[in-house]
């Protein structure tokens, strides 16, 4: 489980991502080197220490009481000023580590990267706008260079293993990055890790137990202006100790199935580089790298201001040596043109401007780059499909509630049967994709095995429609009520690569009497417009992590839906207002759905996190402000020939070609295609299809 992943977006016509994966499909203006010359000089230690000393550990359940308004914040803050709870940061000496501890250092795991793969050379890549910030946390620093810099790139303490896939007694296998070794203890509900002696930051800072504690104060803090974190890091955890200057452990309030994934996919914080965290947070850090665990860093010279960004491999990154990392990240340099439309980068690729294109759209894969065009039939471009197993995107339309006609549920209905997707997967996508059934899909055995999408219904659209007062079509075929009211919503996207999917769907709702009123932004304004809930539907998918099994807190909890839903007496809040900047994109407000969730993120058992997991995914279903779009089982990629792979090309859990970086430049390839393409030379066709992991 990545910590940081629920909130992470990529999309496809993206050339380094391959899928469509969320709400934020570019990343707007904006750009240069960090300039703090006007911002006064700070220096937060005092404020830092005075938190370690006065934070204390809030239970779930006392802080579930004050989210939905059952007691005060002044009642809480007596509470904790009477010393009813205890310290979250902690202190103690390595006596106290318990001595029958059982260490794991994941060294018996397989490497995935092959050793074939060479140092060197520039690999030239597109993004199709400019970053707003370099900064990966706070405003705008969701966007698609974020994963150049953190989520494919950072260490982490430990990360799964991306083709063992098996469930042991603490749940996935890992193997280790900043961490040297862990431990469990589960009696006592911690998770024990030693940090690696060597782990240095890129600046050539040690790592150590300072910067965990620090990265609790960072999420924890209001600063970064990210709820979303501000909750997980307050809510996940019970505290973490220090008991030497590279050992801690981190409690929990639950011991769930997946416990060390809690702890080991932690990404830590630099506290060195952050000792002028406040206020100003997004201005004073918006153009400042911060220094990173993982093998890439941007250097000032690097960021051209609306052209290009580069990466440049740390020459002196400690883990080039160490196993399961040593044979990646292995381009000298990662090269990144901003060109901000996508035909014109497809013909940059295929000029060979471009190393890579992402080819999963179909009618790149069929039309625009056939198998039988000339770059490929004579052997310069490759092209591969490589089918993976993970928790598949939520691609589909997301209702919000608290608009107009959409907060009642005969519409929504209605929609659901209007909305025909099986005519976007089999003319569209060429009937490559599948129909997503639930909103979490790929989880194994924690999806609902029973449930199916609504198919497309005109009669039943009509039948719903009709229910909700809607039964005259206007002269355009639209369906008005007696109040002359249209049935009529605004459908957003970020999407430019999928319109013709809106287009596709606005023609077949138009014949149940529904008009879509189709609006493509760009990704940051798309974003932004969910985000402060002022869209009436959406379409759009999270990027799911490669967790064990689903999260509902975040996306169907009523706290993240308004700003208090319900009165003290459990009635619907009159005056409620959505909240803004969390993922409730539907609004949802169900007083059932929020004490299964509530008793799912407390509990242990598999058993009863299934069964409620069913459940919810019923109440999901019944309540119908998520209609289920497509799964894509693969991506599709072409590159220059001279881009190399492992054999077998990727990992069972790569959601992207790129993700793990196995890939590398080979020199002498790169001289072989120059010549062959100035003699006419032909070389073999490479056009494959990786199949090892399909589901069957």
């Amino acid at each position: 489980m990545r910590l940081d992943t629920y909130m992470k977006m990529r999309h496809l016509g993206h050339a380094t991502a391959f899928y469509l994966l969320a709400m934020l499909a570019g990343c707007g203006s904006g750009g240069g080197q960090a300039d703090n010359s006007g911002l006064p000089a700070r220096d937060n230690t005092a404020e830092v220490q005075e938190y370690y000393k006065t934070k204390v550990s809030i239970p779930p359940a006392v802080r579930e009481d004050l989210e939905r308004g059952k007691i005060t914040q002044e009642e809480l803050d007596k509470r904790s000023a009477a010393g009813e709870f205890p310290k979250f940061f902690r202190y103690a000496t390595p006596q106290d580590i318990p001595a029958d501890l059982v260490w794991e250092d994941g060294s018996d795991l397989p490497e995935f990267a092959s050793p074939e793969a060479k140092k060197g050379g520039t690999l030239h890549f597109w993004i199709d706008d400019f970053p707003r910030t370099l900064r990966t946390t706070g405003p705008d620093a969701n966007g698609s260079f974020r994963p150049y810099i953190l989520d494919d790139n950072a260490m982490l303490f430990a990360r799964r293993h991306p083709n063992d896939t098996s469930i042991g007694p603490s749940g996935f296998h890992y193997y280790p990055g900043v961490a040297e070794a862990w431990a469990v203890d589960r009696a006592n509900k911690q998770v024990y890790v030693k940090i690696d002696p060597k782990a240095r930051w890129s600046d050539g800072e040690p790592i150590t137990v300072d910067d965990v504690f620090f990265t609790f104060f960072f999420y924890q803090s209001s600063y970064i202006r990210q709820p979303w974190y501000n909750n997980w890091y307050t809510r996940s955890y019970t505290g973490v100790t220090r008991y030497d200057n590279l050992t801690f452990s981190i409690g929990m309030p639950e011991m769930k199935p997946d416990v060390v994934a809690h702890v080991l996919e932690v990404d830590p914080i630099p506290a060195h580089f952050f000792k002028e965290l406040g206020d100003d947070f997004p201005e004073r850090y918006q153009w400042r790298f911060q220094p990173t665990t993982g093998a890439y860093v941007v250097r000032d010279e690097d960021i051209k201001k609306g052209e290009s960004m580069a990466l440049t491999r740390n020459k002196d990154w400690w883990a080039k040596d160490k196993k399961f990392w040593r044979y990646r990240y292995n381009f000298d340099r990662i090269y990144l043109s901003v060109i901000r439309d996508t035909p014109k980068a497809f013909e940059a690729f295929k000029k060979g401007d471009l190393d890579m294109f992402g080819l999963t759209l179909p009618d790149y894969w069929y039309d625009k780059l056939p198998s039988s065009d000339p770059l490929v039939q004579d052997g310069y471009i490759a092209k591969a499909v490589f089918y993976n197993q993970i928790p598949r995107p939520t691609y589909g339309l997301w209702m919000n509630e608290s608009r107009p006609l959409l907060d009642n549920r005969d519409i929504r209905v209605g929609i659901q049967y209007a909305t025909n997707w099986d005519m976007v997967i089999q003319q569209y996508f060429r009937g490559d994709y599948t129909r997503m059934r639930t909103t979490s899909d790929g989880y194994g055995e924690f999806t609902e095995p029973t449930i199916q999408a609504r198919g497309y219904s005109i009669d039943k659209a009509l039948d719903a429609f009709a229910k909700a007062g809607f039964t005259k079509r206007g002269p355009d075929g639209i369906l008005v009520n007696d109040a002359g009211q249209r049935l009529s919503f605004t459908v957003t996207t970020g999407y430019d690569n999928l319109r013709d999917v809106l287009t596709i769907l606005r023609e077949q709702a138009a014949k149940a009497g529904l008009e879509f009123r189709i609006e493509v932004l760009d990704g940051t304004a798309a974003w932004k417009k969910v985000q402060e809930k002022q869209h009436d539907i959406q379409f759009t998918a999270f990027a799911v992590s490669q967790e064990m099994y689903p999260r509902y807190w975040e996306t169907y909890h009523s706290v993240n839906a308004y700003d208090q839903a319900f009165l003290p007496d459990g009635s619907p809040n009159p005056n409620r207002k959505p909240k803004t900047g969390t993922n409730n994109l539907q609004a949802i407000a169900i007083p059932e759905l929020d004490r299964m969730i509530e008793t799912y993120r407390a509990s242990g058992d598999a058993a009863e996190m299934k069964r409620l997991a069913f459940d919810m995914e019923k109440i999901l279903y019944d309540d119908a402000s998520f209609s289920p779009g497509f799964v894509m089982p693969f991506f599709r990629t072409g590159y220059w020939r001279y881009i190399r792979w492992p054999e077998g090309f990727n990992v069972k859990l790569a959601s992207t070609a790129n993700e793990y970086w196995l890939a590398w430049y080979d020199a002498d390839m790169k001289k072989e295609v120059e010549e062959a393409r100035k003699s006419g030379k032909t070389l073999p066709p490479m056009i494959s299809t990786y199949d090892q992991y399909r589901d069957q």
